[in-house]
This record gives C-alpha cells, sequence and structure tokens, in this order.
C-alpha cells in the first residue's frame, strides 16, 4: 500500500514537472519552427486532447499568423463543450483578420449550446465591427444583455468600440452611458470613433470630459483627438495637447509625433509641422508620407520633391506618397522629374490602381506630353470617369478638340459620363463656336438631369453667351434654382461682350441685392459697363467696393480704374489712381497714356510715354497704338511720327494694320491729307477699310473732294463688313449732292443684312441715366426741351450762329434739315440736362458716334450763352466746351 501510495506521488510529481517544462517552453517558443517541436512533443506524449495545451497552442499559432494550425489544433478536440478553447479559436481567427469565420465559430458554438462567458464576447464584438455586420453586432449585443454581462469592463469597451466603427455613433454613447465602470480604453474608444467619423466637436467635448473625470490619456487618446483639433482647426485646443504630449512624455510614441505632424500640416504652421519631425526620435514611412504630403498641399512643391528624395534612400513610400508627387510634377510641368517617378513605380514593383493612373495622366497632360498620357490611359486595365475625363481635359487643355470629342464618343459607348465631363465638352464648343455640337451637349445634360447643376448651368450660360446668343443664356439663368459668384460673373461678362451693359449693371444691382459678394473678376467685368455708359456713380460705388475688400493694390484693377475714371469724364480720378498705384505695368502706362489722348492732352501723354520708358516698362503694341492717338488728338505730327519709328527701330515691333491707321489719322487730322495718300500707298500691307476710313473722315472735313472721291470708290471695292464705312461713303457723297449713289449704297446696306448703329446720348442726373435717340419725342419733359431748343436757337442766331445744312445727309427741304439738326440726341441730352440741373452746373453728355461739325458749334455757343461748362464724350474723345470754345481746338 506504502509503494503504491510513493508510486502516485511520484507519478503525479512528474505529471506536474512535465506539465510546468512544457507550459515553459510553449511560452519561450519564438517562433513557428519552435512551436511544431512542441507541439510533436505533446502529441508523443499523448496529451493533445488537454484542454489547457490546446488552448494554448491556439492562442500560440496565432501569435506567429498562422491560423491554419490553430484550426487543426481546435478540430483535434472538436467537438467540445469547453467555452475556452472556443474562446481561443475565435480569438485566434479574430487576431489574424478571419472574421467572417471568427462569427462562423461563435454561431456553431451556440448551435452546440456552449454558453459564451465574458472572454467570448469581446472578440466577437471585433469581428463584427471589421465586417461592419451590424445586424449581427445588435444580435451580439443582444445575447450580452440576455446574459448578465452588460455590466462587464472589457464587454462595455468592446461594444463601444463595435457601435463607434459602425458609425453609429448614438448607439456608442448609450453603451458607454450605462457602463458602471469606465477606464482609459472605455474614453479612447468613445473619442476614436467620434473622431474617425468626423465627429471631431463631440470627440474633443469627451476628451475634455475625460480629462475632468481625472483619466490620464495614453497615446491612443492622444492620436484621436489631434485629428480632431485638426480638422477643427482649433489651434489653441491642439497646442494644449500638444504641451500634454511633451509633458507626460508621450513624444516618443511615433504614432503621437505623426498626429502632431498632421495637425500642425492642417492649422498651415508649417514650422512647427517641420520641427516636429526634425525632434522625432523614430521616424517610420508615415511621418516621411504626411511631411511629403503636407509641402505638397501646401503648394510647396520643389521642397516636396526634395523630401521624396531623402525618403527613398531609408525607406519605401507608398502609393499616396508618390501620388502627391506627381502631382507636384504637375504643377510645376516638371516633365523630367514625373518620368523619373514614373520609371521609380515601375522598377520598384508598384501595382498602380485606378486614382494613381489618373494622377499619372493628369501629370503627362499637365506637362504637355499627351502622347505619354495617353499611353497610361489606353494601358489601365479600369478606367472610372475621372480617367476619361483626365484624358479629354489633357487634350481640351492643348487646344486637341478633335481629339477630345473623338474620345467623348468612345467615353459615351463604354462609359456613362458625368457632369464635369458636360462642362469640359461645353467649353470646347464654345472655343469652335460649334453651335451644333453645344446644343447637341445641352440634350445631353437635360437627359442626363444635369441641368439642375450649378456648375454646368454656369458653363451652359458662358458657352450661349460667347455664342452671341444672350436671350439664350439669359434663359437659363433665369431657371436657375441658385446663383453663385461665378454664375453672376459670367452673365456680368455676358452682357458686356454683347454690348448691353444696362443690363449688364442691372444685373449687377440684382446680384448685390441678392447678398452676393463681388470678388475681382466681377469688379474687373462690372467697370468697362461704366467706363462704356460713363455711369460714373456705380463706377465710384465700385471703387469703394475695391477698397472694402482690399483689392486696390491689384494692378488689374488698378488698370480697369484708370480707364473707368477717363471715359466717365474724370482725368483727375484717373490721374490719383495712377499715382496710388505702387506696381505699375505697361497696361497701366497705356492706359493713362490712352486717357490723355481722350482729352486732348498730347503733350501729357508724350510725357507719360517717356515716363514709362525711362521706368524700364517696355511699350508693346497697344502703347504705340495710345501714343500715337493721343499725338494726333493734339497735333503732334512730329513727335506721332517719331514714335511710330522707334517701335521697329527701338522695340523690334513690326507695325499693325492699327498702327497705319493711327498715323494716317495723325497726318489727316493735321491737315496733310497728300501726304497721308501717298503714305497709304507706300505701306508694305494692304490697306484695309480702316485705313481709308481714317483719310475719307478727313477729306469730309477738310472739304477734300478730289480725294474724297477716289477714296470713296477705294473703299466700296473692298466690300466691308462694317457698316460705319458705307456710312461714311454715303455721307460723303450726300455732301456732293449725289443722292442717287447715297440712295444706292443704303440699298447696298439694306441688301447685305447690315445694320447702321443708331445714334444715341445719354446724361447721369442724380443716380440714374436718361437716353435720347435722334429725333426722339418720346421721353419725359419732350415738350419742354423742345421749347428750350427753340429759345437757345434765337438766342444763338443773335450771336451770329447760322446752320450747317451739310450734316444733314438726307435730300429734304432746308427748314426740315434745319428740325433735323434740332433733333440729334447730344442737343436733346443737353437741353434735357439743361432743365434739370441748378445753373452753372457742369454738365456731361455722352455719345456713342462722332459729334457732327453743327452740334460741336452749337455746344460752344450754349456753353457760352448758359454760362455751362459741358463735357461730352463722343465716339473718339472728350470736348470740353467752356465759354464758347472747345478743349480741342476744333481738331477732331
Amino acid at each position: 500500500m506504502k509503494t503504491t501510495t510513493k508510486f502516485s506521488t511520484l507519478h503525479e510529481a512528474t505529471n506536474q514537472l512535465l506539465y510546468s517544462s512544457l507550459s515553459k517552453a510553449l511560452a519561450s517558443a519564438s517562433n513557428s519552427k519552435q512551436l511544431h517541436k512542441i507541439h510533436s512533443t505533446i502529441i508523443t506524449l499523448g496529451l493533445e486532447k488537454s484542454t489547457f495545451f490546446s488552448g494554448t497552442l491556439i492562442s500560440k499559432y496565432a501569435q506567429f499568423k498562422d491560423p491554419t494550425s490553430s484550426l487543426s489544433v481546435f478540430y483535434q478536440v472538436s467537438p467540445t463543450a469547453n467555452v475556452y478553447l472556443w474562446n481561443s479559436i475565435i480569438r485566434a481567427l479574430t487576431h489574424n483578420g478571419l472574421f467572417s469565420k471568427a462569427l462562423g465559430f461563435y454561431t456553431q458554438m451556440r448551435k452546440f449550446d456552449v454558453l459564451p462567458d465574458k472572454y467570448t464576447f469581446p472578440s466577437v464584438a471585433n469581428s463584427c465591427a471589421a465586417l461592419v455586420d451590424i445586424a449581427m453586432g445588435k444580435v451580439v449585443h443582444e445575447n450580452v444583455l440576455k446574459m448578465g454581462l452588460g455590466s462587464d469592463l472589457y464587454i462595455g469597451n468592446a461594444l463601444v468600440d463595435m457601435y463607434a466603427r459602425f458609425g453609429c455613433s448614438a448607439e456608442a454613447l448609450k453603451v458607454f452611458d450605462r457602463m458602471p465602470e469606465r477606464d482609459v480604453v472605455s474614453w479612447n474608444s468613445l473619442i476614436s470613433g467620434y473622431s474617425a467619423n468626423g465627429h471631431w466637436e463631440e470627440a474633443l467635448e469627451v476628451y475634455n470630459l475625460s480629462r475632468m473625470a481625472g483619466v490620464m490619456p495614453d497615446s491612443f487618446t492622444v492620436s484621436s483627438v489631434l485629428p480632431a483639433c485638426g480638422g477643427l482647426v482649433h489651434v489653441k485646443e491642439g497646442e494644449v495637447v500638444h504641451c500634454l504630449v511633451e509633458k507626460i512624455g508621450l513624444y516618443i510614441d511615433v504614432v503621437v509625433s505623426n498626429g502632431l505632424l498632421s495637425m500642425y500640416f492642417k492649422f498651415n504652421r508649417i514650422v512647427d509641422a517641420r520641427r516636429i519631425f526634425d525632434e522625432m526620435v523614430v521616424r517610420d514611412t508615415v511621418s516621411w508620407n504626411t511631411l511629403i504630403c503636407g509641402y505638397s498641399q501646401m503648394e510647396l512643391y520643389i521642397e516636396s520633391m526634395e523630401l521624396f528624395m531623402g525618403m527613398v534612400n531609408r525607406f519605401k513610400p507608398d502609393l499616396l506618397t508618390i501620388t502627391s508627387v506627381i502631382r507636384a510634377c504637375g504643377h510645376l510641368r516638371d516633365l523630367k522629374f514625373g518620368k523619373f517617378i514614373h520609371e521609380y513605380m515601375k522598377k520598384s514593383g508598384y501595382q498602380c490602381d485606378t486614382i494613381a493612373d489618373n494622377i499619372l495622366i493628369d501629370m503627362y497632360s499637365k506637362c504637355g506630353d499627351l502622347l505619354a498620357s495617353r499611353d497610361v490611359f489606353d494601358r489601365m486595365m479600369c478606367r472610372d470617369s475621372v480617367s476619361w475625363n483626365s484624358m479629354i481635359n489633357g487634350y481640351y487643355q492643348h487646344g486637341n478638340y478633335d481629339e477630345a470629342l473623338k474620345l467623348f464618343k468612345i467615353m459615351k459607348i463604354d462609359l456613362k459620363f458625368d457632369s464635369i465631363t458636360c462642362v469640359m465638352l461645353l467649353s470646347i464648343s464654345s472655343q469652335l463656336a460649334d453651335k451644333d455640337l453645344g446644343k447637341e451637349i445641352h440634350c445631353d445634360v437635360i437627359k442626363l438631369g444635369f441641368d439642375s447643376d450649378l456648375v454646368v448651368n454656369n458653363a451652359m450660360v458662358d458657352m450661349y453667351a460667347k455664342y452671341g446668343q444672350i436671350n439664350d443664356s439669359l434663359k437659363i439663368f433665369d431657371n436657375m434654382k441658385t446663383h453663385d459668384r461665378v454664375t453672376w460673373n459670367t452673365i456680368i461678362t455676358a452682357c458686356v461682350q454683347s454690348g448691353d451693359f444696362t443690363l449688364g449693371l442691372r444685373m449687377t444691382n440684382q446680384m448685390r441685392t441678392e447678398g452676393v459678394m463681388p470678388d475681382m473678376a466681377t469688379v474687373l467685368g462690372i467697370l468697362p459697363m461704366c467706363s462704356f455708359l460713363a455711369a460714373k456713380w456705380q463706377g465710384k460705388e465700385i471703387h469703394g467696393c475695391i477698397f472694402r475688400f482690399g483689392f486696390e493694390t491689384d494692378v488689374p484693377t488698378g488698370n480697369a480704374l484708370i480707364e473707368m475714371y477717363s471715359k466717365c469724364g474724370s482725368l483727375k480720378n484717373s490721374l490719383q489712381v495712377f499715382d496710388h498705384m505702387k506696381v505699375r505695368d505697361v497696361v497701366t502706362w497705356t492706359a493713362m497714356i490712352s486717357a490723355y489722348g481722350m482729352y486732348g492732352e498730347g503733350k501729357k501723354a508724350f510725357q507719360a510715354f517717356e515716363d514709362m520708358k525711362a521706368t524700364g516698362v517696355i511699350p508693346d503694341h497697344v502703347a504705340f497704338v495710345a501714343i500715337i492717338y493721343a499725338c494726333s488728338h493734339s497735333g503732334l505730327v512730329e513727335e506721332g511720327l517719331a514714335c511710330f519709328d522707334q517701335m521697329k527701330k527701338d522695340y523690334n515691333l513690326e507695325p499693325r494694320i492699327e498702327h497705319y491707321a493711327c498715323v494716317v489719322d495723325l497726318l489727316s487730322r493735321s491737315g496733310l491729307i497728300s501726304k497721308a495718300e501717298k503714305f497709304i500707298c507706300s505701306m508694305p500691307l494692304k490697306p484695309d477699310a480702316s485705313i481709308w476710313g481714317c483719310l475719307l473722315s478727313a477729306c469730309r472735313s477738310s472739304g477734300n473732294i478730289e480725294i474724297a472721291q477716289r477714296v470713296s470708290e477705294r473703299i466700296l471695292e473692298l466690300k466691308s463688313n462694317d457698316t460705319g464705312y458705307f456710312v461714311l461713303v454715303s455721307n460723303v457723297y450726300a455732301i456732293l449732292g449725289k443722292w442717287d449713289q447715297v440712295r444706292t449704297i443704303r440699298k447696298f446696306i439694306k441688301a447685305r443684312g447690315l445694320k447702321k448703329d443708331p445714334a444715341c446720348s445719354w446724361i447721369e442726373i442724380e443716380r440714374r441715366l436718361y437716353t435720347f435717340g435722334t429725333g426722339d419725342k418720346f421721353f419725359e419733359q419732350f415738350e419742354e426741351v423742345n421749347k428750350l431748343l427753340g429759345i437757345i436757337s434765337g438766342l444763338m442766331a443773335k450771336e451770329g450762329y447760322v446752320a450747317d445744312l451739310r450734316y444733314v445727309l438726307h435730300d429734304v427741304e432746308e427748314d426740315e434739315k434745319r428740325d433735323m439738326l434740332c433733333g440729334h440726341s447730344e442737343r436733346l441730352a443737353i437741353a434735357f440736362g439743361l432743365l434739370n440741373t441748378k445753373p452753372g452746373t457742369p454738365l456731361q453728355i455722352m455719345k456713342n458716334l462722332r459729334v457732327c461739325g453743327d452740334c460741336h458749334t452749337v455746344t460752344k455757343y450754349i456753353s457760352m450763352i448758359m454760362q455751362r461748362e459741358i463735357l461730352v464724350r463722343d465716339a473718339n474723345r472728350f470736348h470740353i466746351f467752356k465759354d464758347g470754345t472747345c478743349s480741342c481746338g476744333d481738331h477732331w
């Protein structure tokens, strides 16, 4: 009996020693090979059915990423009612990413009536979260509550995390609020859930609550709260979190440092971001990726490329970093470096996804290598709408419209195109002025339901405006449910392009009524309208807006203001804007020279031209047109000719037809008619109607009938589409009394569908524009205006005025001719102004055509008799009438 007892005791001691040795061996196994050896020993000793060893082997194989062996061990002990083994296999599969299998084993476990315990549910909840299996997750939650495990800390943490990963923030919060006990993991799960789902304010709120609850944050807390600070751009909150990181020593954690790096980039604080990177104890691929992508997003493309070259020597960049650098190459138009990156990708074995290929297409397109761009496109296994749009856009940007349209036709077969495609095609049809294509795309837009898309509608408004179909633009504009700033800018520009400036100003007022703030594009669209209509009060209001919005330092805006004020009759304001401009380009100087020219200040214009050259600004073709024009309107013949000679001699600029026209005008206006005709005949370019028109206009003013007849024949031979030149010839024949030829020309104009611009004048009184047409009888105060003109005619007759009937270009009786002269639009505007302004107040009249000689004489008389300064802007220049004289010196 004693021997048996001793033997039993010895056996137990041996088993304990064996179990202890095997347990230590399992715990110390550092690789799969060692584990297999121990497993073999366990089988040899007949211990493979041992619950303890089976569970340990399942977990250990899972640790070494060998779930197949874990399953093999489990199947050896199956079927089993031991919850520990079921927990082990479910946990092993979850840790190895086999979430569906893990849930499958949980389902089997329930079928075998094995009751789960508190160690089962964390792994099962984790698998549900990974698969975003909300239905199964809710079943698991119900099971937890049925078993009375709802108060377990670890299960609670797993459920909070599960609902957070589902995006069910409200459910996660409910579980969190019902937890009787919470640890840092509980808080982290909720903060992380809010942060990951973009609920940054809630993430920060929960974080602050955790701090008030006395919970010490760890690296997981910080790495969840930093994206919330960055997303909300809460700089102070971010700095407080950063201070805490430094204080408790979390900066050594690379994940935390990467979070700080990303946050500071979102704050646009690149210096702080770079300092974080430089001070990092450990850097990983994410650190480099964040830095390179951050630099690229902040448009520091060269620096991002330099950092990339520094990274490849230490780490292998991921596809996100590489595509970020490829984008930088596209922005810099650096084809060489772009090709280098592409080759690096090929050699390093990167598999491009659709996004990466799309970025390559865009990069090559921006760099102008459309063949390489198309090669990437053609090799793509899977193309999305971005692929097609990027390639079409590449062709569009480089003016290869035919290829773009061919590709679009192929796209329509393979893929349903989107609103971006429509916008590009609408732009292409605008460029090609292809109305049929535009209508086709418009139909597609309606069929596909893009007619409610704001950007598409903006493109259609622009397209029809460029076709010259302003009414179609307005229809689309009126049918749009919403208008953004681009919409308003587009329709205002459309009004400018169509010449309907009154409508343009009305649209501008409507834009302001709707509370849409103007930008620089708006300003540059509105000012030309103010210039044309001479709407000085509107122009001044826009000038006020320019100051309010801080656009006054913008050079194009300053240039537009100079032009606006000069055309609105305020040379003084133009000069003030010019003087306040710190930066001036050739357009600035040209605008000022042109302004002086319009007011007959030729000497000042010439001085400005010399000053421009002295400051190092090189005059261009437009500047030379402006200075020769200014010399022409001031009789500075020698100076004007000297400027013309400078073009080729000093600046290697080949004179264009407009420069020759200015020289002809310069000579003709100064009475050098024969010299002007000789100059035309010596031109290297074939003179067009504008050249002969300048000469004919001067002939008509000087009465040189011989040359006038010769020039008229030349103009008729050219068969120009500009009605003005035919009207000019007709007027010359009318002065000569050749009415048959006048009627022939008028019939010719009508037969060709040409229309003469009707003369009109307008005046601005108390912020309102009043417009008058020649012979107009349908305006307010017509009777009073007519009566006043009769009184003024009598007073002028006493001063020696005799009507110059040559300016009535109709075959009618002399009395009727006098009446017709009295009905000229500028006289109606002047009389209306005299009636509706205080005595002695200056008047400002605008006219769309050249002032006739008789009206010029009459305005001089009115300025003397009524003691008014009258500023008249006609199609050529400004005339300032005062005390019976005109600033042009009768030279216009």
